[in-house]
């Protein structure tokens, strides 16, 4: 551990001094800030719509920072040829990539956290200059604290995305590596409708093959519980605690592959 806090440590402050790190989180939060204009348009959902963008803008923009920046994580230190004289060092291929994941992990969790902050700031303001006629009416407070919910499980899913940007990483160049993880996570998200391929295909190959598709790529829907939260719906402990736990296996197993991937790659 000591030898992987180190890696982390510099991973961030690698992202922290990226521009287009600071691009991502200020159109992030001006994008937060600009879905209270665009509230003022709609009477009666004026609370949801700044919900509703603010969460959509922190999973947006961190899915960006997850994937270009978790591309760059091995790929860089190739291509800068710096890898030859940390591997010389007595640190451990896996030890490497670990450090690398946790330390993007890390920059993804204060960027949140700076999202978060910025979209409670928003509510705050709007919940402080509404009247209470109007505020009666709202299926949730402005500061509801159950967006710390899909906040939470936003985080989780990026930090899973990050895991598969760093898996592709470790055997392929950068545009490969972002186009097979963005397809994994669109693929994601509607990776329920491959468990009943079958209803709609006669052929039992292709169900077959989709079932397994199925069990096999990741599903990210659970994560999503936006809508919920923006309506006042109640997220259940365990089905938070159960999706976590999903994520985090798979996050497991994929830094065990990309490890085992490293630790095998032939840098001569």
């Amino acid at each position: 551990m000591s030898v992987i806090f180190p890696v982390a440590v510099n991973v961030f402050r690698e992202s922290v001094r990226d521009k287009v790190l600071y691009n991502l989180v200020f159109f992030a939060v001006l994008l937060i800030a600009a879905s209270y204009l665009l509230s003022q348009l709609t009477a009666g959902q004026d609370v949801k719509i700044i919900k509703d963008l603010g969460l959509a803008a922190s999973s947006l923009f961190g899915l960006f920072i997850a994937v270009f920046i978790g591309i760059g994580l091995v790929w860089k230190e190739v291509e800068r040829r710096s890898i030859y004289s940390l591997l010389s060092k007595p640190l451990r291929r896996r030890d490497f990539i670990l450090g690398k994941y946790l330390g993007l992990v890390f920059t993804l969790l204060v960027n949140l956290a700076i999202m978060a902050t910025a979209l409670y700031l928003v509510l705050a303001y709007y919940a402080w200059t509404s009247p209470e006629s109007l505020s009666r009416a709202w299926e949730a407070p402005a500061m509801d604290p159950a967006l710390l919910e899909a906040f939470a499980l936003i985080f989780v899913e990026l930090m899973l995305v990050t895991a598969i940007a760093l898996f592709f990483s470790t055997f392929s160049s950068p545009l490969l590596s972002a186009a097979l993880t963005f397809g994994l996570f669109g693929i994601g998200h509607f990776n329920a409708d491959l468990k009943h391929f079958e209803s709609v295909v006669a052929s039992p190959v292709a169900a077959w093959v989709a079932r397994v598709l199925y069990y096999l790529l990741p599903n990210l829907a659970p994560f999503d519980v936006k809508s919920q939260v923006v309506h006042g719906q109640p997220v259940a402990a365990g089905y938070l605690l159960l999706t976590s736990a999903y994520g985090l296996v798979y996050i497991g197993a994929l830094l065990v592959a990309a490890a085992a991937i490293f630790s095998r790659r032939d840098f001569k």
